[in-house]
Formats: structure tokens, sequence, C-alpha cells
């Protein structure tokens, strides 16, 4: 996994085809990168919203109570492995249009391996800065969105122009999936599983 993870950074192209000629379980893929990789920003958020929490100016730092923090970090976690798979069962859905026939299990590893940064980029999450959020999670997005158009064509095995397209239909079904997202998390709020803050 981690030789991986460091060739997405330092040399992407070589990266996903050495990926592409692996053969990899979805429960390998889960146990050896997803659930690792996506306990980092839950992890730093449980720290920083109860150890370090956010200063509004020169008052002092609001903070969650331990509770409320873990309920929250435990939803987040499970809707980041959600998330992995339902992007990868798009990828595999939308395949089909392109001519490219990957598994299942191949398109659920390329959507884990895609969001790589975003996972890292939850370290920010050890400080709860809103600019610091902002500037790390744009870098993160940005680097995400580079590892899709540059691995859709390697990957499926597909033309580039192809790719470009392909790559920008995931892209706006990651956009749904992020808003759908949100959404649920509005509804949770609505029962009662918000944030609670310490006095």
């Amino acid at each position: 996994m981690i030789h991986h993870v460091w060739g997405l950074f330092t040399h992407p192209d070589q990266e996903w085809q050495d990926i592409r000629g692996e053969e990899e379980s979805i429960s390998h893929m889960y146990l050896t990168h997803v659930l690792v990789l996506a306990a980092i920003p839950v992890i730093s958020a449980y720290v920083g919203t109860t150890q370090v929490g956010w200063s509004f100016g020169t008052g002092e730092a609001v903070k969650l109570t331990e509770a409320s923090a873990l309920q929250m970090t435990i939803l987040s976690y499970l809707a980041m492995l959600a998330g992995v798979a339902v992007m990868g069962a798009f990828i595999h859905w939308m395949s089909r249009t392109y001519d490219a026939k990957p598994s299942m299990t191949r398109c659920i590893v390329f959507a884990a391996y895609t969001a790589t940064p975003l996972f890292f980029a939850g370290l920010s999450a050890l400080y709860p800065s809103l600019w610091l959020g902002m500037f790390v999670g744009t870098a993160a997005i940005c680097y995400t969105v580079y590892l899709l158009y540059v691995g859709i064509p390697t990957f499926m095995r597909i033309p580039k122009d192809e790719g470009f397209l392909f790559s920008s239909s995931v892209l706006a079904v990651g956009l749904v999936v992020l808003v759908a997202m949100i959404a649920c998390s509005v509804i949770f709020w609505g029962f009662g599983v918000g944030p609670v803050y310490t006095s």
C-alpha cells in the first residue's frame, strides 16, 4: 500500500500502470488502504475539535464534547468508506459507455487510490482553522482531480480523449455524491446527531 501511495505523489503515470497490473480484492484494498487512510481525517478531527478547538478573534477556543466528537467522527468514517464504494460502483457503471470493461473490484480500487490525497488532507483537522482547511482542502481536491484525469486513460485502457470525457463524468458524479453526503449530514443534525459544544 505505502509504495503505491508514495508513487501516486511522485510519479502517478507509472504508478497507475503498476496498480493496473495488480489483482487486488475489495477486502484487501479496504483492509490495507481505505480503512487505514480514512482514519487519518477522523482521528485528526476528533483530536482537533476536542483538544484544540476553533478560535474566533481573541475569545476562548470553542470545542466539542468528546461524546459528540466521537459520534460525528464515527459517522464521517462510515460515510468515507461508503463513498469510496459508491464512487467505484458509478465508475463501473459508466465504464460501459466508454467501451471499458473493468470489474467492479478494479473500479473500487481505482476510486480508493484516487481519493488518497483527500485522506491525507485530513491531517489539517488537527488544527481547526477555516483558512488552513480551505488551503489544504483545495490543494487536495486539485491533486485528486489530477490523479483522476491522469489515471482514467491508463487504468481503463482507453484513448486520452475518451479518458477526458470519462474523468469529467466521474468528477460530476463525485460532486453529486458530496452534495448528497452534506444533505445526509443536515438530516442527521435534524434528528439530534449534531455537534455539542463544551460550556
